[in-house]
């Protein structure tokens, strides 16, 4: 099961890449492709960065073990997509050109906002290994706390940048504030209560029955 999770999450974290490339290849990308690209990508690390979030309270939820270790494979994914949303935004968008990258970040509060996130984020992908969990022990938690943060700031990124029509980021803004508050702890602890709850009403099975020892039967009368 966990072999066809993982080769499940390298497929359809690469599909909306493969998409893009094939639309472009066919040329039906919208009339801006460029704005059209950034969104798609930009879209994709928002979602995969919201499964990533989910996988500890589904977790704690139903204990199921093949989850853990697509929490690492859908981060990074989600950094991936996230670099490809600022490399096509300071590259193709603005040419590499510092000035104009330091205006755009610097007076465009939604750009502003996510170079915040995508810093964040950067170094939590570098030390996503099990050789920087060792380095840095009890830190290291409290250093990938921050997806949270970044989390956040990904959602006012996406508010600021529609301005309109807010009810999509709305939505991803909402599910982050529900995992959030899944993650605290005096709620972690209460749904483990309840799995435990849960596990102890159910119906245990019945002792194998054998077979009651015959009477003894005396010889005489």
């Amino acid at each position: 099961m966990t072999r066809w999770l993982r080769w499940g999450v390298h497929i359809a974290a690469l599909t909306p890449l493969a998409v893009i490339l094939y639309l472009a290849w066919q040329g039906r990308l919208t009339a801006n492709p460029i704005q059209d690209i950034t969104l798609r990508t930009g879209q994709t690390a928002l979602v995969l960065l919201v499964l990533s979030l989910s996988i500890t309270p589904l977790y704690t939820a139903f204990t199921i073990k093949e989850l853990l270790p697509l929490r690492r494979r859908l981060g990074l994914y989600a950094f991936f997509y996230a670099m490809l949303h600022f490399l096509i935004f300071i590259g193709l968008d603005y040419g590499f050109d510092p000035e104009l990258l330091k205006e755009a970040i610097f007076e465009k509060r939604y750009a502003l906002v996510g170079f915040a996130a995508f810093l964040i984020l950067l170094p939590l992908a570098v030390t996503s290994t099990k050789g920087w969990m060792r380095r840095l022990g009890k830190r290291w938690k409290a250093l990938h706390r921050w997806v949270y943060v970044a989390a956040v700031l990904v959602i006012v990124h996406y508010v600021w940048l529609v301005k309109s029509d807010i009810r999509t980021p709305l939505l991803y803004g909402a599910v982050v504030a529900i995992l959030l508050i899944l993650r605290a702890p005096a709620v972690a602890r209460r749904v483990r209560q309840l799995r435990q709850a849960r596990r102890g009403h159910l119906p245990r099975r019945p002792p194998t029955a054998t077979a009651a020892p015959a009477p003894h039967q005396s010889g005489g009368e």
